[in-house]
């Protein structure tokens, strides 16, 4: 039997139907764009007066909670009766079995965790709260020993039933995560996150004087050094080599509020290839450092520096080294990029008082995923921990990690405040590898599986968008489906004027236009805001990871790929398809391959002509009724990952493997060299294209150059000529010659090119100096 075809994938965008609030939800419910789930909490608070072990005389008290088949445990207290949790235990209300809660007390210096005290609670008299109501005040109640005879203490705690809008959700030990103790119970709880303000230190080294030399018999080759962190940044070797260098070059960081690293500036004297000596030093913390919140001129300044001489082993002296004229400030008035410019969730400046106003608010709803691949494996067996992690703007929303499911449901709500509509946001899921006590899986990164990115302008206002994406991811092996993710996602809009004025607005703050950033210079300070938000990131509690952090800013979107020029070249040509379409139909119709139609279109030209002020009328009624023919065919689902316009279900093994390789390449031998081959040949016949491209540019310069005296003598009369004859004749009545010409009989056609195109391929062009 012939081998059984392997079924293809589905990347479609489907429709869902959840049973979500959405508009009928009351303004009050913070749940309106997810399926509401019950959960029973318990929290455990404090406990007293716990008797004391009669073998041991110690007490190291723990709360074990039972409810059917789940069962919780706290962390234990050595050597106290009166211990203090302050933990908060939820469990799925649907999934429990038992009717009764069990709260024990034992004491682990036991050899079988000997029970200290009990109560139980019976699950039908639970009280329900709901926000916005307030918390549940903990209460006292009474322990009983296990025999319930006597009173063996106090245990304060709190019970209630409630869902995942309630404040203790976030903080909550899961029942659907039993298998997770210790430590790593911090890491699949849900958090939010706030990216650090960002600046551009922008540093404007302008001269030094008075500096010291390291060696008296040569000139010094100066330059200054400015280290933030970890980041190192030089300004070229001053042109004067004396004891008064200048430079006037500009360097620029990207720095984190608050700041925690001084800038530390030196003047370093080339001596040799490896060695340079520090001619001087400055410490410059930066909170002393002025900040430019208007696009306003900041003063320069002088700044002494130091250097210390040793005297001995130990003792150290501190000497005047000279002083550095520079200019430096923290630049609030650009918008730093920590995102592609084509996914930016934020398009602000860095300071407030250049803020627009809050035209509206992004909710979005991550209620669950489903058929996701494991990633790892468990107990012999394939097993997915996954999350969700959501951007926009400043603020990072991170879903709590649901433990051993391909099906896991989150149902958590986020909400942003919007400022532009040409805005993204991101949502990226991910598989925790961080979950073994003891952190075993330390070294390990949490792989991505699948990421979608939507964008408010192609929202409409106040509709509820409810739909599965596919989670795809590209690998070196070719494209693979790790499973669909279900959204609900709302673009309310608070003020519809400030919203259609945004259109009319630049899309950055002004001075990206007036005093624009090279693109070299926007691309490394990029990659600085990058690895300076996944070192803040990163020291969070729980950190979001450095992989994470990176998946979401799209670190990678630059790297070159066939695949991806593959695409883009598609993308133009489906652009200018529509010219080229016209271009077809004006071909027939003046070729008169249907003699009636060419014959209307020639009419309505000539009537154009003749009553011009009907000319832009047309042109605006002729657009203004395409987009109404269109309008019952518009777009009524958000776009999502195109699998077929990425080229990725046709990227060939060795395209991948080259888009996935490092840089610099570690690939040799034979295929480093196919690649280079390759490479070769399409920038060959890129430089055949632009060579062509530039021939053209040059004849027609030429036309007055003088480069061929007869043609330029020929134009000359013909302009000459045409002056006269414009001026003599109505325009209208050329144009109307002009169209006359061009729609003229195919009889009266001949399939040779036109004169005009003739004299300019004969005049010559730069191509003969080419070597």
């Amino acid at each position: 039997m012939p081998p059984k075809k392997k079924p293809k994938e589905d990347y479609t965008l489907k429709v869902t139907s959840p049973d979500i609030g959405g508009r009928k939800a009351m303004s009050s419910d913070k749940l309106t764009l997810v399926e509401k789930r019950q959960f029973l909490y318990v929290r455990i608070v404090r406990a007293n007066g716990l008797p004391m072990n009669n073998m041991t005389g110690t007490c190291n008290p723990f709360v074990e909670l039972k409810i059917g088949n789940y069962k919780g445990i706290t962390r234990c207290f050595e050597k106290t009766s009166n211990p203090e949790w302050n933990e908060v235990y939820a469990f799925t209300r649907d999934q429990l079995q038992g009717g009764r809660l069990e709260i024990l007390v034992r004491d682990k210096e036991s050899a079988i965790n000997e029970i200290i005290g009990r109560l139980s609670f019976d699950l039908s008299h639970i009280p329900t709260r709901f926000p916005p109501d307030s918390p549940l005040a903990p209460q006292w109640y009474k322990l009983e020993d296990h025999n319930e005879v006597k009173i063996v203490g106090e245990l304060m705690l709190a019970v209630w039933t409630g869902n995942q809008a309630d404040d203790a959700f976030s903080v909550a030990w899961h029942s659907d995560a039993a298998a997770i103790s210790g430590k790593s119970v911090t890491k699949i709880r849900s958090n939010v996150y706030l990216s650090p303000v960002l600046w551009y230190l922008r540093i404007q080294v302008i001269a030094a004087q008075d500096l010291t030399p390291a060696d008296r018999n040569r000139k010094p080759e100066a330059y200054v050094k400015a280290v933030l962190g970890n980041l190192v940044l030089r300004t070229t070797v001053s042109k004067d080599m004396n004891l008064n260098p200048a430079w006037n070059e500009e360097v620029i960081f990207v720095a984190a509020e608050p700041f925690d690293d001084p800038l530390v500036l030196s003047v370093e004297d080339k001596m040799g290839a490896d060695k340079d000596v520090c001619l001087g030093r400055s410490v410059v913390p930066l909170h002393q450092v002025e900040k430019r919140l208007l696009p306003q001129p900041i003063g320069d300044q002088w700044i002494t520096l130091q250097k210390y001489v040793s005297e001995g082993e130990e003792k150290r002296e501190v000497k005047f080294a000279g002083r550095l004229h520079l200019r430096i400030f923290l630049d609030g008035v650009y918008h730093v990029f920590d995102e592609p410019t084509c996914y930016c969730s934020d398009l602000r400046a860095t300071s407030p008082k250049l803020w627009p106003e809050k035209i509206g608010v992004l909710e979005l709803g991550i209620l669950k995923a489903e058929g996701l691949l494991p990633t790892k494996s468990k107990d012999g067996r394939g097993t997915t921990d996954a999350y969700c992690v959501a951007k926009y703007g400043q603020k990072w929303a991170r879903t709590s990690t649901i433990v051993d499911s391909y099906a896991p449901k989150w149902n958590e709500q986020y909400y942003w405040d919007v400022y532009d509509p040409y805005t993204v946001v991101t949502i990226g899921v991910f598989d925790n590898y961080h979950l073994q006590e003891g952190d075993k899986n330390g070294g390990k990164r949490d792989p991505r599986l699948g990421k979608v990115r939507i964008r408010l302008s192609t929202l409409e206002i106040g509709r509820v968008y409810t739909h599965s994406y596919p989670l795809v991811v590209l690998q070196p092996n070719g494209l693979k489906k790790m499973g669909e993710l279900h959204l609900a996602v709302k673009f309310s809009c608070d003020n519809w004027i400030d919203l259609f004025h945004t259109y009319s607005q630049p899309l950055l703050p002004m001075m990206h236009y007036l005093k624009p950033l090279s693109v070299y210079q926007l691309d490394s300070l990029r990659h600085q805001a990058t690895y300076t938000l996944s070192l803040r990131l990163g020291r969070a509690d729980p950190p979001l990871s450095r992989e994470v952090v990176e998946c979401m800013l799209d670190t990678s979107v630059n790297r070159w790929s066939l695949r991806r020029g593959k695409a883009n070249c598609e993308r133009v040509m489906a652009c200018l398809s529509g010219i080229v379409f016209l271009w077809r139909q004006f071909d027939q119709i003046r070729h008169w391959k249907n003699p009636s139609i060419t014959i209307l279109i020639y009419s309505m030209f000539i009537v154009m002509v003749m009553s011009p002020k009907l000319m832009l009328s047309t042109f605006f009624l002729v657009f203004f009724v395409l987009g109404v023919w269109r309008f019952p065919k518009r777009p009524r689902h958000p776009p999502h990952m195109d699998t077929k316009l990425s080229h990725a279900e046709t990227a060939q093994y060795d395209e991948l493997d080259e888009e996935f390789d490092t840089f610099p390449t570690s690939i040799q031998g034979e295929a480093l060299k196919t690649r280079y081959d390759r490479l070769r040949g399409i920038a060959g016949r890129l430089m055949i294209m632009i060579g062509d491209l530039a021939t053209q540019l040059e004849r027609i310069h030429a036309l007055v150059s003088w480069r061929d005296p007869r043609a330029t003598t020929m134009f000359l009369i013909i302009c000459l000529i045409a002056c006269v004859f414009a001026h003599k004749v109505q325009f209208r009545y050329l144009i109307l010659v002009t169209w006359t010409y061009a729609m003229r009989p195919p009889r009266l056609r001949v399939g040779i090119p036109s004169i005009p195109q003739n004299f300019l391929r004969r005049l010559p062009a730069k191509t003969d100096s080419m070597l």
